[in-house]
Parts: structure tokens; sequence; C-alpha cells
């Protein structure tokens, strides 16, 4: 045994040895010579694992190529741009079933058979509306335009190798790699891992109620292997910190990151005077952006039933004109005398066809062109009476509500199901679903009803064994 624990042991040392020459001709850590080419490399590395070079010295092919895969830390939140804003918009507005009806209305109307009205005068009504709705949508982008620029103008401290010192610069111009240094209640610029902390346990306390609405501090603690060299000094300097840690005595272990290490996306720093973290995530890329699910057009519960109501119309509509076809058709059949100068030459059955389809365009008004314009309008006005509510209305902080979603705002309020669970204090840290009543009827859970069951009986047994005990002991 003794042998074997000595052959290992010269093993690693030769190991270390060979990691030292590599070093030695590789300031950086990195091959001068790499055995495979840009491509290959970042394929492998992008299978396995994800490889961040520190930006804070001179790059080498491997860390340069690494570095421009990865995304920059600018963010956008919009919808459209100069070039798809008609096609989207339009394509958009057309999941509305008013507004395909009304398209189809209008290349009705350019047939000559059964052309009811002028063929210009039906394009209006359909292009005022398109009109309207495309400003409010257009507006709206914008005013996600500025706030993503607002957002990516912000201004954070990133170290720069050749002033070896840290300078300001724009969140959109940091990248995967650079060394970013916040002070207290500053938002994370994107998504780092804690190398330093002025705090002398090596914790951080981050406020993450912009990514989960909690308002308790949450803690996060510098890499294990980072804190005995960090934390005795009272500054961090990214020029000392080589990438690379050589041990006296290697012992294969491996020392892996976690959660408790990385600081994300629009946290805030809270009780600690300065961090200094490097950026592993960038942009779209951090957690905070994946999980947004993009931009997307969304549809009140308002819009969705008037989509159902506009298809109910159109059905009484077809019956109103399949009714006046018919009518029509019988009527030419039962007319014999010529002094009313009826045509003779088209067939009753023909020109009930053509009614049907004029009467679809006479009959149009059933279904109100002006119903979006003026729901468009009313939201305007509650987005309006929203923004200047007293009531909602900061203070502390000196800001006001903002509605970013402007189709959705009558959905405020209209809540069906309320899920409840307050845990430690009055109640047990276990939700079982026992039963539920929807409109006067209970449904029961027999699965969850028997599991509870046992598990209160379960609980009356050790209470009762502890009865026993302590009474033992009494005796």
């Amino acid at each position: 045994m003794e042998r074997l624990h000595w052959v290992q042991q010269r093993c690693r040392q030769m190991l270390a040895e060979s990691s030292r020459r590599r070093s030695d001709s590789a300031p950086d850590g990195l091959p001068t010579k790499p055995s495979l080419d840009t491509h290959s490399f970042l394929k492998r590395e992008r299978g396995r694992r994800r490889t961040v070079f520190a930006r804070h010295r001179p790059p080498r092919q491997e860390s340069e190529a690494t570095s421009k895969s990865y995304k920059c830390n600018a963010i956008c939140t919009t919808k459209y741009s100069l070039l798809t804003f008609i096609p989207m918009n339009l394509f958009q507005q057309f999941h509305r079933a008013a507004n395909l009806y009304f398209l189809f209305l209008v290349l009705l109307n350019w047939v000559p058979v059964v052309e009811a009205f002028q063929k210009e005068i039906t394009m209006i009504p359909l292009l005022v509306v398109l009109t309207v709705i495309a400003i409010k949508d257009a507006l709206e982008d914008y005013r996600r335009y500025l706030f993503d620029r607002k957002i990516n103008n912000n201004v954070v401290q990133v170290f720069c190798g050749k002033l070896k010192a840290y300078i300001d610069q724009c969140w959109k111009d940091v990248r995967v790699g650079d060394f970013v240094r916040l002070s207290c209640n500053e938002i994370i610029p994107a998504d780092m891992l804690l190398l330093y902390s002025s705090d002398p346990r090596g914790i951080c306390y981050i406020d993450t109620a912009n990514l989960d609405g909690e308002t308790n501090l949450k803690q996060r603690q510098v890499v294990s292997l980072q804190s005995h060299q960090l934390l005795a000094t009272t500054k961090y300097y990214p020029q000392t910190h080589l990438g690379l840690l050589n041990m006296e005595h290697p012992s294969g272990a491996r020392v892996g990151l976690h959660n408790g290490n990385l600081l994300l996306r629009s946290c805030t720093i809270r009780n600690t005077e300065t961090v200094v973290g490097i950026v592993v995530y960038a942009g779209h890329e951090t957690k905070a952006m994946m999980n947004n699910s993009g931009p997307r057009y969304k549809r009140s519960q308002l819009e969705k039933r008037l989509n159902t109501d506009v298809l109910w119309c159109v059905l009484l509509l077809l019956i109103m004109c399949l009714t006046a076809a018919i009518g029509h058709g019988l009527w030419l059949k039962s007319l014999r005398e010529t002094i009313f100068q009826v045509d003779t030459e088209m067939s009753p059955a023909l020109a009930g066809f053509y009614v049907f389809w004029t009467m679809i365009i006479v009959l149009q008004v059933l279904i109100p062109i002006s119903l979006y314009v003026s729901i468009e309008v009313v939201k305007l006005g509650q987005i309006y009476f929203i923004h200047n509510d007293l009531a909602l209305y900061n203070k502390q902080l000196d800001s006001r509500i903002q509605c970013r979603a402007l189709n959705i705002t009558e959905d405020l309020g209209q809540i069906q199901y309320l899920f409840s669970d307050k845990t430690g204090t009055l109640t047990e840290n276990k939700m079982v679903f026992r039963r539920c009543s929807i409109y006067g009827v209970e449904y029961p859970h027999e699965e969850n009803a028997r599991r509870l069951q046992v598990y209160e009986s379960e609980k009356m047994e050790a209470a009762g064994r502890s009865v026993t005990l302590n009474c033992y002991t009494a005796v």
C-alpha cells in the first residue's frame, strides 16, 4: 500500500511539473500553438462547457474567437423594426375576425356582378381602423425602444487592461470576460461570477425583487478557491488574476461553481460596499432575458370574446342573406308578366346566388367597424387615468405606475383562481389538495384525502409515543 501511495504521489508531482512548464511557455495559461483550428476548438468547447477568457489581458486566438461568439450585453425588447413594422403589424391585426371580415367585403365589392357601393368608398373604413391601431402599436413599441436605450446606456465600472484602472462604460459595451465593479444599491448589468466582496466573510447581499418579486435579501458567496487570497486585501486588482492556480500538492479534486457564486442580471447589490465579478453571460444569454418569452402580441379576454361574438354575427348574417337569396329566386320564378321588364335571360337560381353576395355587402353594418376604434380610444383613456392616478404614486421613489402593455389594461383585476399559502407561522409547510367547489358542487380528491388521513394518523402515533416516553421518564 505504501508503494502504491508513493506511485500516486509521484504521478501527481509529474502532472504538476508539466502544467508548470506549460504555464511558463504561455504566460496566460494558453497554448501558443493550438492543436485544433479555431472552428473545431469552439465546436468542442461549446459542446462540453462554457469557456470564459478574462479580457483584461492581451487576447489570444482562441480567447478572441470565443469572445466574439458570445452575445453582447445590449438588449432589444421591441416587436418591430423599420422594415418589419408594416407586414408584422398587418399580420397581427388580421388575427382579429372582424378585420378579416371587412377585408373580405372590400374584395367582394370589387366584383362587378355583386357590386353594391363605390369601390374606393368601401376601403376607407378598413384603412382608418388599421391606421389608428398601427399608430397605437407604433407608439407602444417606441416606448419599448426608449426603455431599452435607457437600460443599454446605463453606466458601470469595467476594468481596462490598458489603463489598469476601472473606467465608466455603458451596459451595452460590456462583454463576456470583463471585470465589473459594483457598489451598494447598484443594479447588476449581466450575469457575473462573484470574485471579490468587501465583506470580511466573502458574502454579498442581493435584492432579487426585479426577478421573482421577493423582498428578502439573498446571500451570494465568493468563489471558494479565491476566498483565502482575496478576503485579506481591501482592493481587488484583475491584473493579478491569471485564471490558473498551481497547488503544491494537487489532489485532483475539482471545485464547482453553483448558484451561490452567481450574480444575476437585474438584481441589486445591498448591504455590501463593493463587489467585483467577471461576466459569464451577457445580453440575451442572461437568465433574466432567457426567462423572458420575448415580444409577443397579447390579446385580452375582451378581444377574444369579441372574436367569438363576431363569428356569431357572421352566422346570423349568412342566415339573413340566404333567406333573401332564396326569396329573390322564388319571386323571379313566380313572375310571369313582362311588364316589370325583368331580365329573363338570367335563371332564378343564378340571380339568387348574386343577391346572396350583394346582401352580404348591404348588411355589413351588422358588424360595426367602428367598434374596434372605440375600444382603442377607451383603452387610451384608461391608460391616461391609470398613469395619473395619485393613489398609485410612490412618494418615496417619486415614480408613477407604468403601463407597458397598452392592449390588456382591461384584464387588471380579473382574477378567477386564488391560491394562498402562508407557511411557517400559521400552517405547516405542507399543501395537500383536499377538495374544490365549483358553482356549489364539491369535487373531493380521494387519493389526497387518504394520504392526509395516513399523515394525521402517523402524527398522532408519534405524539402518543412521545407522551409515553415522557411518562416513563417521570416515573
